[in-house]
């Protein structure tokens, strides 16, 4: 069964940072490539990171240099470093994963976590 689970989400002021962490049961981990997701109130779902197997990553530029996804395949875990945070970064944060959607900023992935809230106040 399939789990991926968020944290680390939380309220912090405009120019702050947050880390958020993705716990995956998945067989076979290493293979997947995943991605982070957010969504604020009454609008789509957007992609805010991507990395593949081997570690390259893929931003959209409203977050580029700002955010920072990584891997880590010994704790079968994935992070988001987000730095300089501003009021417009407020929403559900997601984290995805699949086997063969590799770098794309899409929300196509096959597995989804439960999502964690970040708010960020001007």
């Amino acid at each position: 069964q399939v789990q991926l689970v968020e944290s680390g989400g939380g309220s912090v002021q405009a120019g702050g940072s947050l880390r958020l962490s993705c716990a995956a049961s998945l067989y076979g981990y290493s293979d997947y490539c995943m991605g982070w997701f957010r969504q604020p109130p009454g609008k789509e779902r957007e992609g805010v990171a991507a990395v593949d197997r081997d570690g390259g990553t893929s931003y959209p530029d409203s977050v580029k240099g700002r955010f920072t996804i990584s891997k880590d395949n010994a704790k079968d875990t994935l992070y988001l470093q987000m730095d300089s945070l501003k009021p417009e970064d407020t929403a559900m944060y997601y984290c995805a994963a699949d086997p063969g959607t590799c770098l794309d900023i899409r929300p196509k992935y096959n597995y989804w976590g439960q999502g964690t809230q970040v708010t960020v106040s001007s």
